[in-house]
């Protein structure tokens, strides 16, 4: 068998296989013997039929699934041998004029290699890194919110200017439909709480979303609108109002302390706010981490230059997957896809070049990290290492949970990383300032 590589780009070749009768004769002639004494054929007892009427009967197929193994095999060790880096799979070309008659039989594949290119982490940048700080105006709204929500809901009769209310935004239109409770802090206007007013349970009230908040982005939370549509979102939303409650707050003592934190952890109000400040802002640690790694990335991939096997992964992709796409759908699915492809291969060179590795030991760190993070959320601030170790266990057990949980571990390290190598510049800025720094504006 003779087999050679032919270049049609830096990214694309073909691989040309030409099998001979040598490679496959005599697997075929064993195949053949195999099959006589089974092969029925009219006219004659079973396994007394000739042997070259069983060859003119089976023969062809035989030799089609022999050569397809032969060449199966070839191309595996080829593509081993010549140290290949493969994106997707081969894709067989079709030769209208091929003919399993001929004495020699050429088949062709189409393959899509990842290319070479240079990575460079530390190039000048406009990163930053944001610190993001917990100011007096989120504290004191998160001591009033703990206060209401330890405190006793009494139910009204109407709605009251100091009432919060319970109920769902709907609109059909744009899909929302979201429970939550609501007061009159809440909205930019005081006249649209005055649309509640007076209110009881069962009523509607109708509002509009365009301009109904200090800052539109809370329309992703309290009506669960996607940042997409969250600018110039103009439509009538109802609000159907199923509970009228006035709160009377918690107390601020010893009592309420240990609910939220364990016994002894804080002894007063202001050590209740530190807490909630440094919870604040480890929490907001996480964002800001997850916007550098997605600011690093966009740098990233804007500025590494290579060309990727384009045309063939769009022909791939038609061949890939449960449903089959058409070329349409493959260049849409392509288009989508291209961005998460090349940080992929940015992210392995990244990893190789600075041989980042991936343990077991990393990853059952991480899991015992998250687990108890998760736990904490819910109240259990001190769980033993056994009761630990045995959901790390369960959660390690689940291969679907270790591919999610080794992606995050690898972020985690890659972040390390780039704060290291893209030395991006630090800010310190609040909350708010965060936000709009997230959405660009």
């Amino acid at each position: 068998m003779d087999i050679k590589r032919v270049a049609i780009d830096a990214v694309t070749e073909t691989i040309v296989m030409t099998v001979v009768h040598m490679d496959y004769k005599g697997q075929v002639a064993k195949r053949i013997n195999e099959k006589m004494p089974l092969a029925t054929v009219k006219g004659f007892r079973k396994g007394a039929v000739p042997k070259d009427l069983v060859e003119k009967q089976y023969g062809k197929g035989i030799k089609q699934e022999e050569v397809q193994k032969v060449v199966d095999l070839a191309l595996e060790r080829f593509v081993q041998s010549e140290r290949l880096n493969l994106l997707g799979t081969p894709l067989v070309k079709v030769n209208e004029d091929f003919s399993w008659d001929t004495e020699e039989l050429v088949f062709e594949y189409e393959i899509g290699l990842v290319p070479n290119f240079e990575l460079d982490l530390e190039a000048k940048n406009d990163i930053v890194k944001y610190v993001v700080s917990a100011d007096d105006k989120l504290i004191e709204g998160q001591v009033e919110r703990i206060q209401k929500q330890f405190g006793t809901a009494i139910p009204q009769e109407v709605v009251a200017a100091d009432s919060d209310v319970t109920g769902t935004f709907t609109n059909e239109e744009k899909g929302i439909n979201n429970a939550t409770t609501i007061a009159a802090d809440l909205f930019k206007d005081k006249a649209t709480w005055d649309k509640f007013i007076g209110k009881k349970v069962g009523d509607v009230v109708t509002v509009n979303t365009k301009g109904l908040f200090e800052d539109d982005h809370q329309l992703m939370d309290v009506m669960k609108v996607s940042h997409d549509d969250v600018h110039g979102l103009d439509v009538d939303v109802n609000f159907t109002i199923e509970a009228i409650n006035t709160a009377e707050l918690a107390e601020l003592n010893q009592d309420l302390f240990d609910k939220l934190f364990g016994a002894g952890t804080v002894a007063s109000l202001e050590e209740l706010k530190a807490k909630i400040k440094e919870d604040a802002e480890n929490q907001f640690a996480q964002q800001a981490d997850q916007k550098l790694l997605a600011d690093v990335q966009d740098f990233l991939i804007e500025n590494t230059k290579f060309d990727l096997p384009s045309e063939f992964l769009k022909k791939w992709l038609q061949t890939v997957g449960e449903k089959k796409l058409s070329p349409e759908e493959a260049e849409v699915e392509y288009a989508r896809s291209e961005r998460g492809l090349r940080f992929q291969l940015i992210e392995g060179r990244a990893m190789a070049s600075s041989d980042i590795k991936i343990t077991f030991e990393d990853l059952k760190s991480f899991t015992t990290r998250s687990i108890k993070q998760q736990m904490a959320q819910f109240g259990q601030t001190n769980p033993t290492d056994e009761e630990v170790q045995g959901i790390v266990a369960r959660v390690l057990s689940n291969q679907d949970e270790v591919k999610r949980l080794s992606d995050q571990v690898v972020a985690e390290k890659l972040l390390e990383l780039f704060k290291e190598k893209a030395n991006p510049t630090t800010k310190e800025v609040t909350y708010e300032e965060f936000i709009a720094a997230s959405y660009g504006e």
